[in-house]
């Protein structure tokens, strides 16, 4: 597994989109979420940087701009240029948390500014690991996005105070002996923990576990394993080298399955014949679910009844289009509408393609996680696109403006698509007369 080295952080973190303009955001954990902290300010600026808990002086020279707010006259002197810092007074090389007054004037500059507050609040001792302390993390309850850091280089350390910062909560959270190797399941048992990770977020903020200190292809690998598990309690998984400047995002990507159609061109209802002893939307509703999409939506309109019992036992969600007659966009619309916030991308399947095969759809999600394209679409024998195609989540607001029969390819000329090679031609056959039927049971017998 490699990386590309064309996502910066703000941008795996979807933090770079204007939408995020004026989020607040706050960093927790360990593992590099003070460098986080003013590499993120840094790339959105301009921006707002303050800690709910201690920060070195070591960093205050990473902003354009320190102030120090031991009362509310002293942010008169904040400005809407470059990173501003603001903390309370310094003691022994350390700042101190900002009082509670002046954090809520932040937040509501911030919003009067349209710039984004970024916030520390949570200390690690520069340490790749941690556990809260029963009286952490102090997350403001307006906190719109948490980010919890862990560093990866903690893997195969033995768990103590050279490696984890408060190595006793650790023990507790995930069951690991003192002295005892550290796993990637303890990482992720901490992570998952609501006494861990997981402690203290505000119920409505955005969640993202940032995997960072992926330095190596060995841990780059762990570190996507690792996601999978991990989005089941977190909106986005972003793994990682602050070093090398180098991330994934790894996200929800959703099936959405086109069966709404009538087939007036072939003149039966196309997801209904048979291929490989499956009728066709069962087929490719099983490829979807094996190449890990989630949620795996169906969109069903003519024959609905006939269709749905296809699928009878899947963990499918079926929506009906009763405007399946207005064409294809209508199908997607319907789609897209029924996804739910953690969808970071979605793949459109086409119920009269069985033979899509599961390579191709994992294949687009690990491009899509490389820089966040806003289209994904294979490209065959390096000349003719084909289906399916994956469209992030930025390109939702468009495919719920279209019309008319018209499917997603009506966009391609607003986004920048990115096109992956993909050596096997089978992807441009399309079901749409009785002789293409016939050239894909010929097919299945090779």
């Amino acid at each position: 597994m490699t990386y590309n080295c064309g996502m910066n952080l703000a941008h795996a973190l979807r933090l770079a989109l204007p939408s995020a303009s004026n989020l607040t955001v706050s960093l927790v954990g360990a593992g590099g979420k003070s460098t986080a902290l003013f590499q993120l300010a840094r790339q959105i600026q301009p921006a707002i940087v303050t800690a709910t808990s201690h920060l070195g002086t070591w960093q205050t020279p990473l902003a354009d701009q320190h102030i120090i707010a031991r009362e509310l006259s002293d942010l008169q002197k904040l400005t809407n240029q470059g990173v501003t810092l603001v903390t309370g007074e310094v003691e022994n090389e350390r700042t101190k948390p900002i009082p509670s007054e002046s954090l809520n004037w932040l937040y509501e500059k911030s919003k009067t500014l349209n710039i984004p507050l970024l916030i520390e609040a949570d200390g690690s001792s520069q340490k790749p690991i941690k556990a809260p302390a029963p009286h952490e993390p102090p997350i403001p309850d307006f906190s719109e996005v948490v980010i919890v850091v862990a560093g990866l280089s903690a893997i195969g350390k033995p768990l103590e105070e050279k490696h984890v910062h408060r190595p006793e909560f650790f023990s507790q959270l995930c069951s690991l002996g003192i002295g005892e190797p550290i796993t990637p399941k303890e990482i992720i048992a901490t992570l998952t923990h609501p006494h861990g990770g997981l402690k203290n977020i505000p119920a409505n903020a955005r969640r993202i576990a940032f995997l960072n200190q992926a330095d190596t292809p060995e841990l780059q690998s762990t570190g996507g394993e690792m996601a999978r598990e991990l989005l089941r309690h977190f909106d986005s998984v972003v793994v990682g080298s602050l070093l090398q400047n180098s991330f994934r995002t790894i996200e929800h990507t959703a099936g959405i399955i086109l069966a709404a159609g009538a087939s007036t061109r072939y003149g039966s209802p196309k997801q209904l014949l048979d291929w490989k002893g499956k009728p066709f939307v069962r087929q490719i509703a099983e490829t979807a679910l094996r190449s890990g999409l989630w949620p795996v939506v169906v969109v069903t309109g003519f024959r609905s009844a006939d269709v749905e019992s296809c699928l009878k036992n899947l963990p499918v969600e079926i929506i009906h289009n009763p405007n399946y007659q207005q064409g294809q966009s209508a199908s997607i619309k319907a789609g897209v509408a029924s996804l739910p916030p953690k969808a970071g991308a979605a793949i459109f399947l086409l119920a009269d393609q069985p033979q899509t095969p599961a390579e191709v759809i994992r294949a687009l999600t690990e491009t899509h996680a490389k820089q966040l394209h806003p289209i994904v679409a294979p490209l065959v024998l390096e000349e003719r696109r084909a289906n399916p195609v994956l469209f992030d989540r930025a390109a939702f607001p468009d495919l719920l403006q279209l019309t008319g029969d018209i499917g997603g390819r009506a966009i391609f000329s607003k986004y920048k698509v990115e096109y992956m090679p993909w050596h096997d031609d089978i992807l441009l056959l399309d079901v749409d007369k009785p002789e293409d039927y016939q050239r894909l049971v010929e097919i299945e017998k090779l």
